[in-house]
């Protein structure tokens, strides 16, 4: 069996978690206004209709906000688990997220 789809990894997560677009785009708030990158109900649209691959700068957001790898959501054979040793607690920035998000 190949590996799994960034849209079959969200969908999953999605579906555990009872969320739907609107619950993502929201929950992302907060993230998007920390690091300045938007995520919209038309870019989750498409990235759940597998259309488009999210970048890294949204791979990145849609981790944090659904509290899961990006090695994971890109369809890798990993743990979902997000790494937490020396990790950011309680959304404070160690510099490793902002680095990422290419800021």
């Amino acid at each position: 069996m190949g590996r799994a789809t960034t849209a079959q990894r969200l969908r999953e997560v999605m579906e555990k978690r009872n969320l739907r677009q609107v619950d993502v785009v929201e929950m992302s708030k907060p993230f998007s206004e920390k690091y300045g990158v938007k995520l919209n109900k038309n870019d989750l649209s498409q990235y759940l209709s597998g259309k488009v691959a999210p970048k890294q700068d949204k791979l990145t957001l849609l981790g944090l906000v659904l509290n899961v790898s990006e090695g994971w959501l890109m369809g890798f054979d990993v743990s979902p688990d997000r790494a937490t040793e020396n990790a950011p607690v309680s959304g404070q920035d160690d510099g490793r997220v902002t680095e990422c998000m290419g800021l």
